[in-house]
């Protein structure tokens, strides 16, 4: 009987272990689905020669949107579904669920600050562009955003260092180079 009592303990231990292994595995599936590939396809984004940017721009989103759970994408699809009908508090709710489950998700942070910003909750969609960056620094959707709120609150030459910042990320961004050239003339004249 003595041999047993240490077997079963052993046994749950192992069974305990591979159930811990098996949740940060799946918990952290996002991270590393968002690192190997996306080093390949911002390469590529940084090449100015290239003529096809639009389409590995949309590959980049694509993995941003893999959380590694499939519950997590379900509530991000969701979010997306009601913001695009306009329904901006039940997209809330789903991208903050999305969050609660996988905080390290940047994309679910992005989309809420997204509505939060459509809802013209600027410093709360602030709030989650900073989150999102802390995650993604590589996230041009997130500067993008944060430019844009910076010219609403009139801080024009805040804007423009977040959009420099976005075209050293994504040197083919029409909108940034547009918005900084825009800046530029409107800042002419004003000390830098």
């Amino acid at each position: 009987m003595m041999m047993i009592y240490p077997i079963r303990i052993i046994s749950k231990l192992i069974v305990i272990a591979l159930v811990i292994f098996a949740f940060e595995t799946a918990y952290s599936n996002h991270v590393f689905a968002q690192s190997s590939k996306l080093d390949g396809l911002f390469l590529e984004l940084q090449n100015e020669q290239t003529k096809k940017y639009k389409k590995v721009e949309e590959e980049i989103w694509t993995e941003w949107r893999k959380s590694g759970s499939s519950d997590v994408d379900f509530l991000l699809e969701r979010g997306m579904d009601a913001m695009s009908n306009g329904n901006f508090i039940e997209s809330v709710q789903y991208f903050t669920a999305a969050i609660k489950d996988a905080p390290d998700f940047s994309e679910a942070w992005n989309m809420r600050a997204t509505v939060f910003f459509l809802m013209e909750k600027y410093s709360s969609s602030v709030a989650d562009i900073q989150q999102t960056l802390r995650l993604n620094p590589r996230h041009f959707g997130a500067l993008g955003g944060l430019g844009m709120i910076l010219e609403r609150t009139e801080r024009p030459k805040q804007a423009l260092e977040v959009y420099k910042k976005l075209l050293g990320v994504h040197p083919h961004s029409k909108n940034a180079q547009d918005a900084i050239m825009r800046l530029t003339q409107q800042l002419k004249g004003t000390s830098l």
